[in-house]
């Protein structure tokens, strides 16, 4: 284990070391998570940074390199918030707004109806919307689309058929949006919470109304002005030594290689450049990230969005100012607190004493399906990365026991 302590004021240097112990004895000394990655940082000040385990597994049970502060990592879902920050750049540009029918935007997706019955083999029927899909609906999940890994509704199922989410298969953005056009949306858009490609049709909006695409707006308009040389959707072949293992659980076997780093499939460019999960970053790159939240949208004298836009983006936006466990259709999320709200492209905390962890009210987070996480506390001016690599991430509750404990080191 490899750890740099550095404690600002804020924290107690021992309670923050016992993270580390509680994770290797719960998580890595079982084989429970192939390695842990953690950076805690006050005022964009890190605290502390440990690495734990391999990076590259030799064996069932993991070996080869350990991971250090240069590892790369999938982040999945932890691209959604930098997708909705570029989007509500050209919001500030006048480009476009959030109350602008989605299909101003995309025209393939005007019309589209609700579901009212049929699938599985037969025609879908469906119904008006009670109000257009708009921009909003896309940022805060309450557009109607899905994910197919929801396993629940002939809607999804449709997802899965057609392939949806392949992000190298024959489907590029536009042809995401044709796709989804074809299929109905699983409620009114405005009227529920539903996990879903949302992101990925934001993205859509992005290359639409910038005239680049997506990896290209972002290595010039986020990464590039930010510093985050490490961040991107396909890793460069001299960087792809440092890309980690991923694995997957599976209930008969355990713990098994899902994507190893040597051939990963993340070395190659994807068809469909996923805006709500296709990136690799690293901690110290998306450390870089929070510290632009935590900097009111600007880092090291570089304005990337306007504070009083992030101020937005992080206070609820849900249907009558409600939560997840109120609003959410969702069979699986990144989170089922109660206490939770959601805004413009990440949770946020509306009441920590329904959520029943310890937290403030406007700290706004979220995380990725292979057990990433990120969270950022105005009110403390404390942030988190947590990186590792498995799936599923609702297996452990390392994310809220992670928390607990980080809160609990604070003076």
């Amino acid at each position: 284990m490899t750890t740099t302590t550095s404690p600002t004021r804020g924290f107690d240097a021992g309670r923050l070391a016992a993270i580390d112990a509680f994770v290797k004895a719960r998580y890595l000394d079982s084989g429970l998570l192939p390695h842990a990655q953690l950076l805690v940082a006050q005022s964009g000040e890190i605290a502390h940074f440990s690495h734990q385990g391999a990076g590259r597994a030799t064996d069932s049970k993991g070996g080869g390199a350990t991971i250090d502060e240069s590892s790369l990592f999938r982040i999945a879902s932890m691209t959604k918030p930098i997708t909705s920050i570029a989007f509500m750049m050209l919001v500030e540009e006048g480009k476009v707004a959030l109350d602008t029918p989605v299909h101003h935007v995309l025209p393939e997706l005007k019309g589209i109806g609700v579901y009212d019955g049929g699938g599985a083999g037969v025609p879908f029927r469906t119904k008006p919307t009670t109000e257009p899909m708009r921009m909003a609906d896309l940022l805060r999940h309450t557009s109607g689309l899905t994910y197919s890994f929801q396993n629940r509704s002939n809607i999804d199922a449709a997802y899965r058929t057609g392939r949806i989410e392949s992000w190298h298969g024959q489907l590029d953005l536009q042809g995401l949006v044709a796709a989804l056009a074809d299929i109905p949306l699983e409620f009114s858009p405005g009227t529920a919470w539903n996990y879903s490609v949302s992101t990925d049709v934001l993205g859509a909006v992005v290359e639409r109304v910038s005239g680049q695409a997506l990896d290209d707006f972002f290595r010039t308009r986020i990464f590039a002005p930010l510093g985050m040389d490490d961040t991107f959707f396909a890793v460069p072949p001299d960087k792809i030594d440092r890309l980690t293992d991923c694995w997957t659980f599976d209930p008969a076997k355990g713990r098994v290689i899902y994507d190893r780093g040597a051939e990963s499939i993340w070395s190659r460019q994807p068809k469909m450049l996923s805006g709500g999960g296709g990136l690799v970053s690293s901690a110290l790159d998306y450390h870089r990230f929070c510290r632009m939240c935590l900097g009111g949208g600007t880092l090291d004298g570089v304005r990337l969005i306007g504070r009083k836009t992030l101020e937005l983006m992080t206070q609820n936006h849900l249907p009558g100012g409600g939560d997840l466990a109120s609003l959410s259709k969702s069979l699986f999320s990144e989170t089922t607190n109660a206490g939770t709200g959601f805004g413009l492209g990440f949770a946020v905390t509306i009441d920590p004493a329904r959520s029943m962890v310890p937290g403030s009210v406007g700290e706004y987070y979220w995380g990725g399906m292979f057990s990433t996480a990120f969270f950022v506390d105005p009110v403390e001016q404390v942030s988190m990365v947590f990186m590792t690599q498995l799936s599923p991430s609702t297996l452990y509750p390392i994310r809220r026991e992670l928390k607990t404990m980080i809160y609990a080191a604070l003076n």
